[in-house]
């Protein structure tokens, strides 16, 4: 009970604190319930308290207005110190969202079209190659049907993976798994290296997660003559005021980034390694800072990600700033792969995967709901339907055994009144 009180007051003070920067209001005057979510509230605390996971921030807006924005739990287990609302966490895949708007900005300022192959913009992706079974335990390459595409990439039909792990060519090549943050040379390199690898499956035929949007990145390097952070910041980042997203961490920030935790098997979290790459603490701090990677480099905080979201909610503008069109919003939102399907009634769009079907789907959610989620457990969803964004950041990788964001999902949608 005690600590129960003290998670409250926390909460009570952190939002209090931060409110100046994020419209908020009650939440029974926009069709939620005030008291059902404080089972949001207890969930999240008994998390904590059987060492499920160290703490994170929940943003739930309606219709532009926060009326869910707490933080719970600990930045830092073994000091003791309480997460806030404006803490920074690692957002991994959630990065590919901004980089697919980057794309669509583009594509309205007449600089590509999303059926164009990669290789009218990258030329040694005119022509690939696709790994297949030889039938003996080992692969032959095959020349790739056609020309992957924007689109492609987009929906991750392109049919590239995150390395084959047992294949020679992947293994020299040094190219396995989603994180960069440690390469010591920028992404353009990593990505020219790639092209030569053979990819998972023919491009348009199956979806196939992995460098996908790591590839755009480097095709926005490719059309504007900027790195990615540098177009990023001056199209998405500066208009939208968000101010905390970076791909490396600014020196005077970094005490307000969280601690990265690890679940095994479902036991109790532990301290993940320093570094320690992809499971670990990771180089944003301390490290090369060259590799700005499109599929999952960025850090942000989730007001700043809110925002984003919200400006996609709003058809494309937010606060004056319109970023895109509503046109190009409805298309980032519409199911774009016909039967290729990303899970039981999901779909794909340009960036994100699309609800199709609820039943289907079998968790609570509406129909043209759109969301993604990240390496270190995070995740976030939007709904038009029902006006809102979510916004669930925490550190915690791997996270065997986790039924947060189920959880999370219910106990938001379960104080939902209309």
């Amino acid at each position: 009970m005690k600590k129960l009180l003290w998670f409250l007051l926390c909460i009570q003070w952190s939002v209090g604190l931060y409110a100046q920067s994020i419209q908020t209001v009650a939440p029974d005057q926009i069709g939620f319930s005030s008291e059902r979510l404080t089972r949001l509230d207890q969930t999240l605390q008994q998390y904590v308290d059987q060492s499920w996971m160290s703490g994170g921030v929940v943003l739930v807006m309606r219709d532009g207005q926060a009326l869910y924005y707490k933080s719970f739990g600990m930045r830092d287990v073994e000091s003791a110190d309480p997460m806030q609302v404006d803490d920074m966490f690692r957002i991994a895949s959630q990065t590919k969202a901004l980089v697919s708007v980057g794309i669509m900005i583009l594509q309205e300022q007449g600089k590509l079209l999303l059926n164009d192959p990669v290789g009218k913009y990258l030329p040694e992706y005119q022509k690939t190659k696709v790994a297949e079974s030889d039938g003996k335990g080992g692969y032959r390459s095959v020349d790739a049907k056609r020309p992957i595409t924007i689109r492609d990439l987009l929906t991750h039909t392109a049919g590239i993976s995150y390395g084959i792990a047992d294949h020679p060519q992947w293994k020299e090549a040094g190219i396995q798994g989603w994180y960069f943050a440690d390469r010591d040379e920028p992404i353009r390199e990593t990505i020219r290296r790639l092209a030569s690898l053979p990819f998972n499956a023919q491009p348009g035929e199956r979806y196939v997660y992995g460098y996908a949007t790591d590839i755009l990145g480097v095709v926005i390097e490719a059309i504007t003559q900027q790195s990615l952070e540098e177009f990023l910041q001056k199209e998405i980042l500066n208009p939208l005021k968000m101010t905390d997203t970076h791909f490396y961490v600014p020196m005077n920030k970094v005490d307000r980034l969280a601690t990265v935790y690890s679940r095994v098997n479902g036991g109790k979290i532990v301290r993940a390694a320093d570094p320690g790459g992809s499971v670990g603490q990771g180089h944003y701090v301390n490290g090369p800072r060259k590799s700005f990677s499109g599929g999952a480099g960025l850090v942000s905080t989730a007001q700043d990600y809110g925002r984003f979201l919200q400006m996609l909610l709003n058809g494309g503008e937010l606060d004056g700033a319109r970023i895109l069109s509503p046109v190009s919003v409805e298309l980032m939102r519409s199911h774009q792969t016909g039967a290729i399907m990303v899970g039981p009634g999901v779909g794909m769009g340009l960036g994100f995967s699309v609800v199709m079907d609820i039943g289907a789907n079998g968790v609570p959610s509406a129909v043209g709901d759109f969301g993604w989620g990240g390496a270190y457990h995070s995740t976030y969803w939007v709904s038009p339907k029902d006006r809102l964004v979510v916004v669930f950041f925490t550190q915690l990788i791997p996270a065997q055994g986790s039924d947060i964001h189920g959880k999370l999902r219910t106990m938001i949608y379960q104080a939902k009144l209309n």
